[in-house]
């Protein structure tokens, strides 16, 4: 059978780990060229290793999301190693909880420029090439759909006690989706979101006071095994998802048979349908 994103060129941030390192590989299975990122280069290196020792290609570009100068470095791995641009998917982020009234602007603004600023900026970087791409694709009158795969959160979509910030982001994140889908839709370009629910990575385990260095802060990671057993069985199917369940989401919307899906969320929470 032929693979369905044979020589596709996709994009993943935060693909060192946990669901952007599942999404990596799913896309990387089914034929597709994977640009691998991650806040480290360690996890990246090591996602781009095992791609290739399943028979695929990978390229690295180790860094932070929030940097002012990734986007352009990210698009421009893609473009020198590849010379194409087919999938984009915005993944990388983390959660800095807390309530309103104890949160502070530095929290406020972490959420905000990983979650919202960062998919901005790549997406404002790869926007030119993309437009070169589908130009020539038009001249030599090829039909290529492109895609773009936005990560939101059941958060973003009914709130979150404690999660002002990050449900405030991945709110946001659906009106760039939507908007992006009018823009993009000239270039034949697909931008549609993910809305994860409850997905088991190191981030939502059961909190055992470990921490994760990200951008030079220390944050506690974890949430308290008695909600997180209360959030399990408000679930439909009764237990969180994994990466895999997460990236096979992701993958849906990367399909040629999703080629007329646009500005659209969908639900990857295993029937759950508020928070």
């Amino acid at each position: 059978m032929y693979p369905t994103l044979q020589d596709k060129v996709a994009l993943v941030t935060g693909s060192g780990r946990g669901i952007g390192r599942a999404i990596a590989r799913k896309l990387a299975a089914h034929g597709a060229r994977v640009v691998v990122n991650d806040l480290d280069a360690q996890p990246a290196e090591e996602t781009a290793a095992e791609i290739r020792a399943a028979g695929g290609d990978a390229a690295v570009c180790a860094g932070s999301v929030t940097d002012a100068d990734f986007a352009e470095r990210f698009v421009g791995t893609a473009k020198s190693r590849y010379g194409a641009i087919d999938i984009i998917v915005n993944n990388a982020g983390y959660t800095w909880d807390s309530v309103i009234q104890k949160m502070t602007d530095e929290q406020w603004y972490a959420m905000i420029d990983c979650h919202l600023t960062a998919p901005f900026r790549i997406l404002r970087a790869a926007q030119p090439f993309i437009r070169e791409l589908a130009r020539a694709d038009a001249e030599a009158g090829r039909r290529v759909v492109r895609k773009v795969v936005n990560i939101s959160s059941v958060a973003g979509l009914f709130g979150n006690a404690g999660q002002v910030n990050y449900a405030t982001a991945k709110a946001g994140i659906l009106g760039m989706t939507q908007t992006l889908a009018k823009e993009w839709g000239r270039m034949g370009v697909t931008v549609n979101a993910v809305a994860f629910g409850l997905i088991q990575t190191r981030l939502t385990h059961a909190a055992d006071g470990a921490t994760a260095h990200i951008d030079g802060r220390d944050i506690k990671v974890g949430v308290n095994p008695d909600l997180l057993a209360s959030m399990e069985r408000t679930i439909p199917l009764g237990h969180a998802g994994s990466p895999e369940d997460a990236a096979g989401a992701v993958y849906l919307l990367c399909l040629p048979e999703s080629d007329y899906v646009s500005g659209q969320t969908l639900m990857c929470s295993g029937g759950l349908t508020e928070i």
